[in-house]
């Protein structure tokens, strides 16, 4: 079986209007090709061209779940240290500061946790509707 670009040495210059070619690289774009030239390639030659369907809903969850686990990350690291310092703390002076900030750690982040439940609850709510 030979290679499919082993012989492609022509080139065909195109020129095209702006809308046109955000009609076509949008159309590009909607599908599985990985190039431009791949997807002008298989529509001249009318080869399948494979659609890829993004549920709206889905992308907008995983980007708010994205976003919450970064927020739940960086709670739970500024957490892992506050816990780490108390470890290594000799006086009582500053074992009392550091004991404060674990407790405002501590509500922030029962507060990131329970956001991201309510999202959850509301996500899922609108998903079975």
């Amino acid at each position: 079986m030979e290679k499919e670009n082993a012989n492609r040495t022509r080139i065909i210059g195109l020129r095209l209007t702006p809308h046109e070619y955000a009609k076509i690289e949008k159309k590009w774009r909607a599908s599985t090709c990985r190039k431009l030239s791949e997807y002008v390639r298989r529509s001249l030659f009318e080869k399948p061209i494979v659609t890829t369907y993004r549920n709206r809903s889905l992308d907008d969850f995983m980007a708010e779940m994205i976003r919450l686990r970064g927020e739940l990350n960086a709670v739970g690291n500024n957490f892992n240290q506050a816990v780490k310092k108390l470890h290594t703390l000799h006086q009582i002076a500053e074992f009392k500061s550091w004991l404060i900030a674990y407790e405002v750690e501590k509500k922030t982040l029962f507060n990131k946790v329970d956001e991201v439940k309510n999202r959850i609850q509301k996500m899922s709510e609108t998903w079975l509707q």
